[in-house]
């Protein structure tokens, strides 16, 4: 039987509460979700509605039914991966290497910066938008304070052309080189995207539009909660565009399944994964999980076990059959 297709579904659900808000789309401070469990296998599913996503509600409705939502999709690959390893008492890591991952800061704040810095990071990813005139305000600053650094601004498509093009224009030539990428400054346009990159030279990175068409762009980047990544890989290399795999600031579980995807897409298309954004469970308050993942570093701290890791906070938890 297509593991796709299983019908003996576990789900647990969870609730993470942020440390700030974490991009300038959404307000909300908790997050719900469910951890799903098929076989022996485990996956997550953590809906952003904010992002296009279904409600949670809705997403265990199709869990139950036809599965079409791609975030009820990944989740189930998610568990058939981790099943295929656990069933043979194996960790998804073995002989895998993550790749190193950017700091993600949700506010302009110096002394989450001065702790990034201090942690060994070398890439910061500021959430921006909000206030787009106090980010290009901190990001000179910072940039200033921090010349070895490489800075990635994301948008979430906050902002309109004409105010992505008065944005770029206002940045001095040091904040400029500095910047790695900008990720969905606005909403993807083959033509606009075009037109920012030639006037500003300013890399741009396509997240919520990311695709195939998406030629203008100059990364892609993959939430494997969410994304396939071989197709949007090869897609990438076909394109001559660098990948990005972030996580979906989800759970510590899809953080993981991110880390492996990324490993993954590393062996399939050598030297097209770039520095990630894999390192997001210090935005939520510690659990058993988070714990698990260890302090925040640039480096992927593999979870012990088999599958995805967390055998024992797993064991511990309450599921309810669908």
């Amino acid at each position: 039987m297509d593991f796709s297709q299983r019908k003996d579904i576990w789900i647990s659900p969870y609730r993470l509460r942020a440390r700030g808000f974490l991009n300038a789309v959404s307000a909300r401070r908790e997050f719900e979700g469910v951890l799903i469990r098929a076989g022996n296998g485990y996956g997550c599913i953590h809906p952003w509605p904010e992002l296009g996503d279904p409600p949670l509600s809705k997403c265990i409705e199709d869990l139950k039914g036809r599965r079409f939502w791609p975030i009820v999709r990944r989740a189930m690959r998610c568990a058939e991966f981790d099943n295929a390893a656990r069933s043979e008492e194996e960790s998804l890591f073995e002989e895998m290497e993550v790749p190193r991952s950017h700091a993600t800061l949700v506010d302009a704040d110096a002394k989450e910066l001065a702790a990034a810095v201090e942690a060994g990071f070398d890439t910061v990813k500021l959430k921006a938008g909000r206030d787009v005139a106090a980010d290009a305000d901190f990001l000179e600053a910072m940039v200033k304070a921090h010349p070895a650094l490489k800075w990635r601004l994301d948008f979430n498509e906050a902002l309109e052309v004409a105010a992505a093009e008065v944005f770029l224009t206002g940045l001095s030539p040091q904040a400029r080189m500095a910047i790695d990428f900008i990720e969905d400054i606005c909403p993807f346009s083959e033509s606009a995207w075009q037109g920012l990159w030639k006037k500003h030279r300013v890399p741009l990175a396509v997240d919520r539009e990311s695709g195939p068409h998406c030629k203008a762009a100059q990364l892609t980047v993959i939430k494997p909660a969410v994304d396939e990544p071989f197709l949007l890989g090869e897609a990438a290399a076909m394109n001559g565009q660098a990948v990005v795999m972030t996580s979906y600031m989800d759970h510590p579980l899809g953080q993981a399944f991110a880390a492996w995807e990324a490993a993954r897409t590393e062996l399939l298309f050598p030297g097209l994964v770039k520095t990630c954004g894999l390192q997001t469970h210090h935005l939520f308050e510690k659990d058993a999980f988070t714990e698990v993942l260890g302090e925040w570093k640039p480096d992927f701290k593999v979870p012990g076990g088999t599958g995805l890791g967390f055998d024992d906070p797993l064991a511990a938890l309450a599921w309810v059959k669908l």
